[in-house]
This record gives structure tokens, sequence and C-alpha cells, in this order.
């Protein structure tokens, strides 16, 4: 049975993370609300890196609700083939646009229902919306969020919305704001699925993962250099 995190090593944890990146952000790119929904929209199954690169081109052709929602589902889908389920994600892009258009004017609205009927948006898209267009304390769990809530022990949890409750009920109010950002970040450049970097840890004092001593050694190559942080500058 898990025993749960003491408030005050929660506390310590989002310090740690709040002192090593002060101005955590999302690594997608994007200008405005409409652009951070569709990247988030294409980002299912998908890198960031990767989305960045398709949607490069898709914004220059249509930075808004009103221009992506008079193109048509090839025309999108010629700028996202390189994603994964390009062609519903094109669907769900021209689709989710027009409701924009006939629904909010065009804007993106500032409510979870509204967000969740979209083609395309789940709750945690929404979540990515709110917390980065609207600065909502609300926390998106993906693949890199449940792995770390899970293995450090802040919130273990079957599913993600058991983790996502679990989170927003113990990270401290202050930290919620970037608490998405760090956590995912954490996930995707130390705390990896197959082999965390403990070595190098901010927080690996009071993580609760079991073997993380066997990852506590700087892993080194035959010139002496960190195999770990090659992967990091060609990432």
């Amino acid at each position: 049975m898990d025993v749960q995190m003491a408030p005050d090593e929660v506390e310590a944890i989002f310090s740690a993370l709040a002192h090593a990146d002060p101005a955590p952000k999302t690594e997608l790119a994007y200008t405005d609300p409409f652009t951070l929904l569709v990247s988030v929209v294409l980002s299912a199954q998908s890198t960031d890196v990767g989305v960045n690169k398709a949607t490069r081109g898709l914004f220059a052709a249509a930075p808004d609700a009103a221009s992506m929602a008079a193109m048509s589902e090839e025309q999108v889908g010629s700028f996202i083939r390189s994603l994964g389920l390009w062609r519903n994600k094109a669907k769900n892009v021209v689709a989710l646009s027009k409701i924009l258009l006939e629904r909010h004017g065009g804007e993106v609205p500032h409510d979870r229902a509204a967000l969740e009927a979209l083609p395309g948006v789940g709750r945690k898209t929404a979540n990515v919306v709110l917390n980065v267009a609207f600065g909502e304390g609300t926390i998106a769990v993906d693949t890199h969020i449940f792995r770390v809530a899970n293995r450090t022990g802040l919130a273990p949890g079957k599913t993600v919305d058991k983790v996502e409750q679990g989170l927003l009920a113990v990270v401290p109010e202050r930290y919620l704001g970037g608490a998405h950002h760090w956590l995912i970040l954490h996930g995707r450049y130390v705390c990896k699925a197959r082999r965390p970097e403990c070595w190098r840890c901010a927080i690996a004092r009071w993580c609760r993962f079991p073997d993380k001593a066997l990852y506590s050694k700087r892993p080194t190559g035959p010139d002496g250099v960190s195999s770990a942080d090659d992967s990091l500058r060609s990432a």
C-alpha cells in the first residue's frame, strides 16, 4: 500500500524543480491560443520537435481559425504528413476551426466543456490549453507525467485520471502554474522510461523509486563522456 508523500517532501520537490527551471514552458511552437490548440491536437503520438516542423508551414498558410477552416482536409494534410495519424488530425483541425468560427467568433474558448466539445480535443488537450494559454493551474497527464508521478511517489495511480487528481491534491497552489511543465520536462529529459538519470536528478533525495540506486552513477563511454549527455545534445 502506497504511503502518501508528506507535504514538506512535495514542497521540497517543487522547490528544487523551480530552482532548476524558474520559467518552465511548453516546447511546442505557438503564437496564440489557436496555434497552441492546433499544435496540441497534432501532438498526439508525435514529438514536439516533429509537430513544430510540421506547423511551421501550416501556420504560415493558415494562422487563424478562419484561414484554417477555409482549407480542405487534403490541404492541411499536405503539411502534416510526417505526423502519426495525420489524416484524422487534418480532419479534426479543419472541423474544430469551423466550430470555433460558428460558435466562438473564431476564438479559442476559455472554458473546459467548450474545449472538450471540439473534435480531437480531450481532457489532456484541454488541460494544456487552459494552463498555457489561460494560466490555469491544470495538469495534463501524459506518459511522462504519469511515469514521474508513479515512480517518485508524488501521486501514485493506475489511471491518468487518478494521477491527475492525486497531483492536484498534493501540489502546493503556488506551484500549480508550472507543475505541468516541470513534470513533463523532468520525465522527458531526466526521469526517462528505460534508463532514468538518477545521477543528475534534482529531486532524487525525495524520490521513492526503489531502483534509483541502480542509476545513481554517471554513465561514461570509452572516451569518458557521458552517454546520457550525448543523448541530450542530439535530442
